[in-house]
């Protein structure tokens, strides 16, 4: 209910301190001041393409190689097939819920309407840490390619500024990386019709470059070089799974920009659902041919796909696949850091955050001041952290995210059952359920040094949240309002 007398978008929803909630009847709303709200100018295969954009990519031309030779051999296959389950599981639960709240901040929002402001926080203060990241686990994949397209031309980089520290003799930083972050954020700063065009081009072109690959790669495919096909054991498959598994939800990312949908409620359901279909077919597919071109021992874990062309005598389409890459690429950063930014600008619109980062452009309608303080942090990991360790940090965050998403579309299906959905998860609650065990399980085989950076980030965000953010919420606003008007006893 919206409470009498509160300025225009505060409204008070249900439960008290850490346990209120957003109201979910007021989603449809236009929420804070003119210049803290976005446009929205997105159709249903634009978000599509957005959705590819963020899952096809580092999955293909970087962590598919990396799995293979030193996780998994030739059955990171099964990984991806692992992690996909996974994703498809909590994608029918994004997929409800993206019809049924089409604002801004996916996980975050729906977390923050079901489990609480406590649970909203948690949410999006994962997100924040682990979207970023995953723009430079993406950025140090594209310099891969990009380093290995210019010594086959003849060219060769300083090594200073090939790498992070401890990658290679004589490494300093990845500058490439580093260029491409802020290169992004540029883009993004555009205005968001402009930069989804851009987006949807390029996707098409990854699209067809990955079908070249696996057209062509197939008739130089040895089926020896599937065996053994378990070399590390079914665990190293499930180890796989674990780092493979951000390249299978760019879908989550993409539905932070409900806002920006024409028609959220129809179209997000059928682009979250459309984006995972199209892109697992094309791993799979992949995978198959990276794994029977080369033997998993001899696959280049930076660029795997274009020195496997070239190790056939095919260097004409390696050349093709290198520059495919840096600029398909180029879209799971678009996609993740897309979502970054609108999860940051939710939390700073609810009053979690400064509003001051809420912000947007006066005529672009983007938020850019959180855009470019999210493109130089994630260019800072891009230059200076491994892309094993950061590429880990992000899926710890985002499968937990995955597990509190299944959990909440099951809690809201019986607490309130009577809300229009647009789209409703099959087999509930067995699916979901499918995805918070499944999401648990692949936690567990993640490092504990992953767990002990993302407990000093969530240490980091109580303090927050308790230091500032719990007083000066516009639902703890409300709240206040509320608690002096009604009568003292």
């Amino acid at each position: 209910m919206t409470v009498s007398g509160d300025p225009p978008g505060r409204s008070l929803g249900q439960g008290r301190g850490v346990l209120r909630r957003k109201p979910i009847e007021h989603i449809q709303e236009p929420e804070g001041a003119a210049n803290e709200q976005l446009t929205r100018t997105l159709g249903l295969w634009q978000l599509t393409a957005i959705g590819i954009g963020g899952i096809i990519g580092a999955g293909i031309f970087a962590l598919a190689g990396t799995v293979a030779n030193g996780t998994a051999g030739p059955a990171v296959l099964v990984s991806f097939l692992i992690a996909g389950v996974a994703s498809a599981a909590a994608a029918f639960s994004y997929a409800e819920f993206a019809g049924l709240i089409p604002k801004a901040g996916s996980a975050y929002t729906y977390g923050y309407a079901v489990l609480g402001e406590l649970g909203g926080w948690f949410i999006g203060w994962d997100l924040l840490l682990e979207y970023t990241a995953i723009v430079a686990v993406v950025a140090i994949g594209i310099s891969g390619y990009f380093n290995f397209l210019l010594n086959d031309l003849g060219a060769e980089l300083p090594t200073w500024m090939l790498g992070a520290p401890g990658t290679g003799e004589g490494h300093r930083v990845d500058l490439i990386a580093v260029i491409l972050c802020l290169f992004v954020a540029y883009l993004l700063n555009l205005g968001i019709k402009n930069a989804a065009r851009f987006e949807t081009a390029v996707v098409v072109l990854k699209v067809l470059v990955v079908l070249l690959v696996i057209v062509v790669g197939f008739f130089h495919v040895k089926t020896s070089n599937y065996s053994p096909f378990f070399p590390y054991g079914v665990g190293g498959a499930f180890t796989g799974a674990a780092v493979v598994f951000f390249a299978v939800f760019g879908y989550d990312a993409m539905s932070t920009a409900a806002e920006e949908s024409k028609d959220a409620q129809r179209h997000m359901p059928k682009a979250i659902i459309y984006s995972l279909a199209i892109s697992m077919v094309l791993y799979v597919l992949a995978c198959l041919v990276l794994t029977g071109m080369q033997h998993y021992t001899d696959i280049d874990k930076e660029s795997g796909f274009s020195t496997a062309f070239q190790s056939v005598g095919l260097s004409g389409i390696a050349d093709v696949i290198a520059v495919g890459a840096i600029i398909g690429i180029l879209t799971v950063m678009f996609t993740f850091m897309l979502g970054v930014t609108r999860v940051w600008f939710s939390m700073s619109r609810d009053g979690l955050l400064p509003h001051w980062f809420a912000k947007t452009h006066p005529t672009r309608r983007v938020p850019t001041r959180v855009t470019w303080i999210v493109g130089v942090a994630s260019a800072g990991i891009a230059g200076f952290v491994k892309i094993g360790e950061a590429a880990e940090l992000t899926n710890i965050g985002i499968l937990l995210a995955f597990a509190v998403v299944c959990t909440s579309v099951i809690v809201l299906r019986y607490r309130r059952p009577d809300l229009p959905r647009q789209f409703h998860c099959p087999w509930m609650p067995f699916l979901p359920a499918v995805g918070v065990v499944a999401s648990i399980w692949l936690i567990t085989y993640l490092h504990w040094e992953t767990w002990l950076r993302f407990a000093v980030w969530f240490v980091v965000g109580l303090v927050i949240y308790f230091g500032y953010s719990y007083r000066r919420s516009e639902l703890a606003k409300a709240e206040a309002a509320q608690g002096e008007r009604e009568p003292q006893v």
